[in-house]
């Protein structure tokens, strides 16, 4: 299965994620206090999405070490978010708990803010189903 839109940079990528979680109505409803900063580590990019009050602050593509500070990150292998990106994900790819007990995904860091977060966090994945991954 292939991903419902393709993108052609990470910079679009950035601006149809970011619009994607700026607009989606259940993020709306239960961002208010979903203020990180997480890495999205792909193999081929990484993204460190800062996030404030649900919104998308900044991303920053393919950081440096001390470029933009994080609080936790979920690493991948490119093939993992790609099947993350599917309309229809296959069995233990579609959530970020499934696909670490795989071993490819790893979750890193402050795993309690991850947590306090999960659910804004889980829909801003499942929003990769109609924006795509830039991997």
């Amino acid at each position: 299965m292939t991903t419902t839109t393709s993108t052609t940079s990470t910079q679009q990528w950035v601006d149809a994620f970011t619009a994607a979680n700026d607009q989606d109505p259940e993020l709306l409803a239960h961002g208010k206090y979903f203020t990180c900063s997480y890495l999205l580590d792909m193999d081929e990019h990484s993204f460190v999405v800062r996030m404030n009050a649900g919104k998308v602050a900044e991303i920053s593509i393919d950081p440096g070490p001390l470029d933009a500070p994080y609080q936790f990150a979920i690493r991948a292998s490119a093939a993992t978010w790609r099947e993350f990106g599917t309309e229809m994900p296959a069995p233990m790819f579609h959530g970020i708990w499934a696909a670490s007990f795989q071993r490819d995904m790893a979750l890193e860091g402050d795993v309690l803010v991850l947590m306090q977060n999960l659910r804004c966090l889980t829909r801003q994945i499942e929003l990769l189903r109609t924006v795509g991954v830039p991997v």
